[in-house]
């Protein structure tokens, strides 16, 4: 058994982790795998595409995250006054609106990376070429 403690993870590099969990390789190694200009390269550069927007919307939450709890904490220790302006409940709608767009993107991104592997798989059996059809019973049989 392995007795090495995993690195941990950067709280906003959740797309490549994706990948590299799915495919056991970066994104970015998916673009030097495939001829330019091959379907299999485009679906390599939407895989890094997706994954790097999940970081980006996953940045964008952790930020607003950190903000509000900040603002919270000022609040709660008493060196700031709560702001009667809703901004806190401005604040709680905004990590709301990024959870679904996080929540949309992770999707998109786990698409991508079955159609890769549906694509991949199948130019892969192609390169191996046709197996030869299976005898059935109605077949003519020879002795």
């Amino acid at each position: 058994m392995n007795n090495q403690s995993k690195q941990p993870i950067s709280p906003t590099a959740h797309g490549p982790l994706l990948v590299v969990e799915t495919l056991h390789t970066p994104p970015n190694a998916l673009r030097r795998r495939h001829s330019p200009g091959s379907a299999e390269n485009e679906l390599a550069e939407l895989v890094a595409r997706a994954a790097l927007h999940l970081d980006t919307v996953q940045k964008e939450l952790v930020d607003r995250c950190t903000w509000a709890a900040q603002d919270l904490n000022r609040v709660a220790t008493g060196t700031a006054a709560p702001n009667s302006l809703g901004v806190l409940q401005n604040s709680g709608l905004q990590i709301d609106l990024l959870a679904a767009r996080r929540a949309d993107a992770k999707a998109h991104l786990r698409s991508a990376l079955a159609a890769y592997q549906r694509a991949t798989n199948i130019a892969q059996r192609q390169r191996v070429g046709p197996h030869p059809p299976l005898p059935t019973r109605t077949s003519p049989r020879t002795r």
